[in-house]
């Protein structure tokens, strides 16, 4: 399936007094690995807007196995799960420069339209892009 994967350092604002991540920044960092998975497909959330789609997250997962620290060089690898249909599941994991596991993660994704707030197919243009 198709994978992505981003790198990002860990800022200074992102930790707390011990120089550890905050647990509550990962969900952000799964956020920039989703949004770059998308990029690589030459999709972005504004253009799915555009059409009228928007992808609220409906379930997050994540496992810590190792503390990232202030100034980490950050590997985020997202994969797609599976097919996309009205949702769409992506796995996650972050390695830092000495290629530790610090952790792995799972989102689920619904493409929702904008204008009636109900659940949608994944866009055509998406699947094609996948090879589906």
């Amino acid at each position: 399936m198709q994978q992505s994967i981003t790198k990002t350092r860990v800022r200074y604002s992102e930790t707390d007094q011990m120089s550890v991540v905050y647990h509550g920044n990962y969900a952000q960092y799964f956020e920039l690995g989703r949004t770059e998975w998308l990029r690589d497909l030459g999709i972005t959330y504004k253009s799915m807007e555009n059409k009228g789609i928007m992808l609220p997250v409906i379930s997050l997962t994540c496992n810590f196995k190792k503390s990232a620290l202030y100034d980490d060089l950050l590997k985020i690898t997202t994969s797609l799960v599976k097919k996309p249909m009205v949702k769409i599941e992506f796995i996650y994991e972050i390695k830092n420069e000495e290629d530790q596991l610090i952790c792995t993660g799972n989102s689920v994704l619904a493409f929702i339209d904008i204008k009636t707030n109900k659940p949608v197919k994944c866009p055509k243009d998406l699947l094609i892009k996948l090879g589906f």
